[in-house]
């Protein structure tokens, strides 16, 4: 493979921007994220700045996002992971009940799939969030859309499996169903 998986810096706000753009163009997109490309255009650099500089090597570590990054410079996909600790922020509706890992923001580029690079940048997500100190991680979960068999299909290949939770998304009928990797 000739990309290098890293986390991102914390000037790299610009193409985390991009990035996040073009993967709220691609056809799963509503069923995959949790923004739109029209919201998500409107935010101002400041929200980039902070939003990247949170997700970076210099972050407080309780995010950290991942990219696969070309000889040239180009990222061909990404990953976020957020660290969530019981009695802390609330996601999908419920504090964590355990210490875990999150795992959000999965993407890769259409014309670079088929490589390995999705494996790739989960292999550096885990790697990071088992890497932790105390509290240890549990666990690593994630939530994917029920109408997204693609990606259900890519998370089932690389040992995450469903939990049998779900959650309703708000104004939505489908179901997120969780999937979930325990400690090695």
């Amino acid at each position: 493979m000739d990309y290098v998986i890293r986390p991102v810096r914390a000037d790299e706000w610009q193409l985390v921007k991009e990035l996040r753009l073009a993967a709220l163009q691609d056809p799963v997109a509503p069923v995959a994220f949790l923004e739109t490309y029209e919201q998500a255009v409107e935010r101002s650099d400041d929200f980039w700045r902070e939003r990247t500089a949170g997700g970076s090597e210099a972050g407080d570590g309780g995010v950290r996002q991942f990219v696969a990054e070309a000889p040239d410079g180009s990222w061909a996909g990404s990953v976020t992971v957020l660290i969530e600790r019981p009695g802390g922020e609330v996601r999908f509706g419920e504090r964590a009940a355990v210490h875990q890992a999150h795992v959000v923001g999965v993407f890769v580029r259409p014309e670079a799939r088929g490589r390995g690079l999705a494996e790739e940048l989960f292999r550096a997500g885990t790697d990071w969030a088992w890497s932790l100190g105390e509290p240890l991680i549990e666990r690593v979960r994630l939530y994917v859309h029920e109408d997204n068999p693609r990606a259900a299909a890519l998370y089932r290949r690389i040992g995450f499996v469903p939990t049998g939770e779900s959650v309703a998304m708000p104004g939505e009928t489908a179901r997120e169903l969780e999937y979930a990797v325990a400690r090695p």
